[in-house]
């Protein structure tokens, strides 16, 4: 199940990012959803309207997932976003926690991506 869960939550970012929420949202996600991200309420509505509007606002939005790792029913993913092509970007590092092979709770935290780095192994 490992696997298919990977899979699972790349495809749900990916379809995120290119602003096919509800899709993405009607494919993967379970009754009873909740996630963490403190600037919304927990709700799958609310992080559905903000993922919208985020996209509105940045169509240009580009994902690349660097690393996924599954143990159990949870899966971790660290992605560089960049809002613009022209924009450095931040890490995005989530947490999917799944029941019955849909994601039913996320957490993210995010870290821009600095211009100099002081650390010389990059943060990828």
């Amino acid at each position: 199940m490992e696997a298919e869960n990977k899979a699972t939550v790349a495809s749900f970012l990916t379809l995120g990012a290119k602003g096919r929420t509800e899709e993405a949202f009607s494919k993967y996600v379970g009754a009873g959803f909740k996630h963490h991200n403190p600037f919304f309420a927990g709700s799958a509505d609310a992080l559905k309207k903000a993922l919208r509007d985020n996209f509105d606002q940045n169509p240009n939005k580009a994902l690349e997932i660097k690393k996924v790792v599954a143990e159990g029913n949870l899966v971790a993913v660290r992605s560089h976003v960049k809002m613009r092509p022209d924009d450095l970007g931040n890490v995005i590092t989530h947490f999917f926690r799944f029941e019955n092979g849909l994601i039913v709770e996320m957490w993210d935290s995010a870290q821009p991506v600095p211009a100099k780095p002081l650390n010389e192994n990059g943060m990828f």
